[in-house]
This record gives C-alpha cells, sequence and structure tokens, in this order.
C-alpha cells in the first residue's frame, strides 16, 4: 500500500512539473509561427556556426601538420603530400 502512495506522489509531482514547464513554453511562445520563426533563425545561426568552427578546426590542423613536415623517415613527405591535398581541394 505504501509502495502505491509513493507511486501516486511521483507521478503528481512529474505531471505538475511537466505542467508549468508547458505553461513557461505557452507564455513565451503564444504561435506556432513564432516558434517555427525562432526555430529557423536558431538553425541557420548553428549552421553557421558549424561551418565556421569546422573550417577552424581543419585549418588548425593542416597547419599543425605544416609544422611536422621537416621529419626524416618520410613522414615528412606523406605529411607534405596530405598538407597540400587539404590545401589545393
Amino acid at each position: 500500500m505504501n509502495k502505491l502512495i509513493s507511486k501516486v506522489k511521483i507521478d503528481n509531482e512529474n505531471g505538475a512539473r511537466k505542467a508549468v514547464i508547458e505553461d513557461l513554453f505557452y507564455d513565451f511562445n503564444r504561435s506556432r509561427v513564432q516558434v517555427y520563426k525562432m526555430n529557423f533563425i536558431r538553425g541557420l545561426f548553428f549552421g553557421f556556426g558549424s561551418v565556421i568552427g569546422g573550417t577552424l578546426v581543419v585549418g588548425t590542423i593542416v597547419w599543425l601538420l605544416s609544422l611536422f613536415v621537416d621529419l626524416p623517415g618520410g613522414v615528412g613527405s606523406f605529411v607534405q603530400y596530405v598538407v597540400d591535398v587539404v590545401k589545393h581541394r
């Protein structure tokens, strides 16, 4: 019986939390059009940021690889080949 009472309390608490979150969401976003606009703009900025971040990461990797071009044993020539391929594509 105590297990059932505990389960009901937890379910009531979770339901109340869900209702509060939904109320907050609908207070800030009254129309679906507004939500769609906000998500569209958010997606544009996410995509733009991903492209800029990826460019910086690839540029940094190419720069770091170019520091290892002078390594002996064929490693340097391989690194130079990789750097050339990345720069020319």
